[in-house]
């Protein structure tokens, strides 16, 4: 095998997927001085520091190394630290989040449950003397107090002074200040306090998760160790009462917030902007209906600005609603006439019929957003009151914050395997963040394409010197599911499927019906059936056969992995006419068994409807099985629990289809294990050439800087 084919799975795992090095997590002071960020020192450093940059002379500081302040060297984790970093797929370790005041002057952290204050102007660390083990702090705008959470309990801290406990409840299942389940793995919501504007009040949801199903997760690697007990909300089962409550700091006196919990029990946003009301957006429990309510934070009381419906669903746009410095409300609406997410304010749209608008990234005299004219590019975008302006210009994937006039802008594009971070002031580049993240192995040449009657975006990795003129085995690489695009004009997408790829294969992604960025009836296809992403991929492989003839439709596999890993079980249950054999990582095999919030939205409730839910689940489909089929799975799973594919692997077993089986002790949705991580991908490579019967790959290797591929006219 070349050695950089052989080198690619350590590289990955050495590397979490080539997230290490990378900067994130950017604050721009509001003056436009510093930029405060999260990077490890290098491409395969595990630990996450603290950095600021000064804009005016491009200088970089690392204000926290947590090797000089932890005094553990392994990571102590609480169980909702533990549950934060699950929900936001966060792979590495140190400081992986951070909380700033207004002026970007102070900034709070947590190592190993120990509170953290570090002045981001002149330097310095100081520990702060919490009551326990703190979860998500918040630092108050002005930077005098900071609210966090220990052992479900709501604390606040004066930065120079005492502390109090603002609310706690004897029952271990009840608990304040942070976010539920079902809002962080799915509503996008991460946090459970919210400051307002003076530091003086503080909002809290509390968290009620008695009536919610208890799931176990055991460990059979050690027979002794009892399971752990875990609050999982089930489709068609009660989701956790979460209500919320304000609070003067001083007083300790609190105030509910009173709206119609029982018709709109998710509590999906929340804002507090200066000047402005504390300010609500709710969704009921089918999704079809949300409310903006401004909050009398003095009483309680709640007043409808506006109610939102949609006869499948309504989407949660991200990070929105917000407020402009004025006050208006800024919103995504998901406009019917034009097919368009459109950006709002006061609820009038102000981006151009086309546009769909990805994501809100901040509000003050205009809007920073997310958008894309063409689906396979998301760019940076600013709308004020004197126009719409378009701050990327490169094919690619881009995102950005900004502070005064400072606007930094992260582009992930086909030049390089990684992000770049510009740094702009008025529209001119001032500096650059530098990425420390390492160059993968393999160097991806995906070919863009436009497939079938739906125009289906897809990309295509071909081997290196492989003769097209010599049959060539298809291996599709999907998510293929909602909120999961994956053909993007970024190189970053792709180094897995071009590693397969330089293997032998010719590889396939494709984004069908329900994957964003198409608008909101591509979006809302796949209501009650999720079966059209199975058709859309079988018609995009189609379309590829037919256009490039050197496609070998006689050895077809697919790969994937959650979503994907559902999907590629489903095609080789159901369509081995077309597909040969398939990995299935993490399948949701029967969607009564996922999550509330996710699985309702697009199948409506199992009581409702229950051969919706029938017809979407394999298990049904075991007995039909005649194609080789990988199934791997993660013992440790608390998202797509494990006993999805224990139950998919029983019926086939049953009904005497003999498959193949991984299981992942201590390995959750995500694989953090450096030997997991590598032998996850080489076991699949294994089975794929086994099953596909292909060849040791006879291809040289690209090397970065060289020339595409050139094989497709």
């Amino acid at each position: 095998m070349l050695p950089a084919l052989d080198e690619f799975p350590r590289q990955l795992a050495r590397t979490r997927y080539f997230m290490l090095g990378v900067p994130r997590s950017f604050t721009v002071s509001p003056d436009g001085s510093r930029v405060v960020f999260l990077r490890s020192k290098a491409g395969d450093d595990p630990v996450t520091c603290l950095w600021s940059l000064e804009v005016a002379t491009g200088e970089e500081r690392c204000l926290v190394d947590p090797r000089e302040l932890a005094a553990d060297e392994d990571e102590q984790l609480t169980d909702a630290e533990r549950a934060r970093r699950e929900r936001m797929r966060e792979l590495a370790e140190g400081v992986t989040a951070h909380a700033t005041d207004r002026e970007v002057r102070r900034a709070v952290f947590v190592l190993s449950g120990r509170l953290f204050l570090v002045d981001l102007v002149e330097g310095g660390v100081r520990e702060l003397p919490a009551a326990g083990s703190v979860d998500d702090p918040q630092l108050d705008p002005t930077g005098r107090r900071v609210a966090y959470v220990t052992s479900g309990a709501l604390h606040v801290l004066e930065i120079d002074g005492v502390g109090r406990v603002l609310a706690a409840d004897d029952d271990p299942d009840i608990y304040w200040g942070l976010a539920e389940f079902a809002a962080a793995e799915e509503m996008s919501r991460h946090h459970g306090c919210w400051w307002s504007p003076d530091g003086s009040k503080l909002a809290a949801a509390r968290v009620d998760e008695r009536m919610v199903r208890v799931w176990y997760i055991g460990d059979p690697t050690d027979p002794a160790a009892p399971p752990r007990a875990v609050r999982f909300p089930q489709a068609g089962t009660d989701d956790a009462d979460v209500s919320l409550h304000v609070f003067d700091v001083t007083t300790g006196e609190r105030v509910e917030i009173a709206w119609d919990r029982t018709s709109f029990p998710y509590l999906a946003r929340v804002n507090w902007s200066e000047g402005c009301p504390l300010t609500l957006l709710v969704q009921s429990r089918d999704q079809r209906l949300t409310q903006l309510l401004e909050i009398d934070a003095a009483v309680g009381t709640a007043s409808l600005v506006r109610e939102e419906s949609d006869e499948r669903w309504v989407d949660l746009a991200e990070d929105a609603p917000v407020r402009l410095s004025d006050g208006r409300l800024v919103t995504v609406v998901a406009d019917e006439e034009t097919d368009t997410n459109r950006l709002a304010v006061d609820f009038k749209p102000v981006s151009p019929p086309g546009l769909q608008v990805r994501g809100v990234s901040s509000a003050g005299d205009g809007v920073l957003f997310t958008g894309s004219e063409e689906s396979t590019e998301i760019h940076l975008w600013r709308w004020s009151d004197t126009g719409l302006v378009k701050l990327s210009d490169k094919p690619g994937v881009h995102s950005g914050v900004e502070g005064g006039d400072v606007t930094v802008l992260v582009s992930s594009t086909l030049d390089e395997p990684s992000a770049r971070v510009s740094v702009l002031r008025g529209g001119q580049k001032a500096a650059e963040i530098s990425n420390a993240s390492e160059r993968p192995v393999v160097r991806p040449r995906p070919i863009f394409l436009d497939l079938g009657d739906r125009e289906l975006r897809a990309a295509l990795c071909l081997p290196g010197s492989l003769n097209p003129d010599h049959p060539i085995p298809v291996l599709m690489d999907p998510y293929g599911g909602p909120h999961g695009a994956r053909v993007l004009r970024s190189l970053a997408e792709y180094p897995e499927s071009q590693w397969f790829a330089d293997h032998g294969f010719a590889v396939l992604v494709v984004d069908g019906r329900g994957t964003p960025g198409r608008g909101p009836r591509w979006d809302r296809e796949i209501y009650l059936d999720f079966g059209l992403a199975l058709e859309d991929q079988v018609d995009a492989l189609h379309a590829a056969g037919e256009r490039f003839p050197f496609l070998d439709l006689s050895r077809v596999g697919i790969r994937g992995w959650s979503f994907g890993g559902y999907l590629s079980a489903m095609a080789v249950l159901r369509r081995p006419d077309v597909f040969h054999a398939a990995v299935a990582g993490a399948p949701v095999t029967d969607w009564r068994w996922y999550d509330t919030h996710c699985t309702e939205r697009y199948l409506g409730h199992p009581a409702e409807e229950p051969d919706v839910y029938a017809r979407n689940s394999i298990l049904a489909d075991a007995s039909r099985l005649e194609r080789p089929l990988l199934l791997i799975h993660g013992l440790s799973d608390d998202n797509v629990y494990v006993a999805h594919t224990l139950a998919l692997s029983a019926a086939l077993f049953e009904a005497g289809h003999f498959h193949e089986l991984v299981l992942l002790p201590n390995a959750t949705h995500l694989t953090r294990s450096e030997a997991v991580t590598e032998n996850v991908l080489r076991v699949q490579l294994d089975f794929l050439r086994r099953s596909l019967r292909i060849d040791e790959p006879n291809v040289q290797e690209a090397q970065w800087g060289s020339s595409g591929i050139g094989l497709l006219p």
